[in-house]
């Protein structure tokens, strides 16, 4: 049966399932077990049947308070286990982005920066991305593309899936974009204005940040024990987000 990856609901632009990748052993990524997402505070009325036809269980939200009082968070009326793990960043905002650098250098920096000051949130969320009891589960932030992108990057990462996968899907978000910002223009001009630097994902910025992390720390499993994921964890991991030997 034919699954789809992009999952359109009617103001939530940039939702989609990560599996389907080949991982570990030619072992493919489970479906319908981890997804990734812009906002959930727009999921609307006529979206409800299809969300919650997905099953999820858990929503890590990796956004700070501020961006939940001003937006808001998924509906409590969907009875879902929420986590609201804020990923410590430096402000984007206070980063110059001069004419003549090299963009996804940029990013991926952003990126670096999102696997050091926010440890604590990644780890917290790869423990509940392992945890087969908490499953299926959404990672999202505002856009989708950044401090959720580098959670599923890291995640797919120690299933085994390519940096070319990794990268590819890290691009898909590209296209969201487009509607998520039009959007976001109408309601929320500040979000977008003067910040169109911010809102697109060359493939390049993340096969950048998984190189340089790499290069830093040893392999994405080594930086995943140095900030606390255990062995045992990463293998529940693998065994529910894979599927079995052929």
């Amino acid at each position: 049966m034919a699954v789809s990856r992009n999952l359109g609901f009617s103001k939530t632009y940039n939702f989609r399932d990560v599996g389907g990748y080949t991982g570990l052993d030619g072992r493919t990524v489970r479906w319908r077990r981890l997804f990734r997402s812009d906002a959930l505070h727009r999921l609307g009325p006529e979206d409800a049947a299809a969300f919650e036809a997905l099953g999820v269980h858990t929503v890590i939200d990796l956004r700070r308070p501020f961006e939940i009082e001003k937006y808001g968070r998924v509906a409590e009326r969907y009875g879902l286990a929420y986590q609201n793990l804020v990923l410590e960043h430096v402000d984007w905002e206070e980063v110059e982005h001069p004419d003549d650098v090299v963009h996804e250098r940029w990013l991926a920096d952003r990126y670096l920066n999102f696997a050091e000051d926010g440890r604590a949130a990644i780890l917290e969320s790869l423990r509940i991305i392992a945890d087969p009891a908490q499953a299926p589960v959404i990672v999202h932030c505002m856009a989708g593309k950044d401090r959720t992108g580098t959670v599923c990057a890291l995640t797919l990462s120690l299933l085994g899936v390519s940096d070319e996968d990794i990268a590819a899907d890290y691009a898909l978000t590209t296209d969201a974009m487009r509607p998520l910002t039009d959007y976001l223009l109408e309601k929320h001009p500040s979000a977008v204005l003067g910040k169109h630097h911010m809102w697109d994902s060359p493939p390049g910025a993340m096969r950048l940040f998984l190189d340089d992390l790499r290069a830093l720390h040893g392999s994405i499993e080594d930086y995943a024990a140095e900030i606390g994921l255990k062995d045992k964890e990463v293998a529940a991991m693998r065994a529910h987000l894979l599927e079995p030997p052929a």
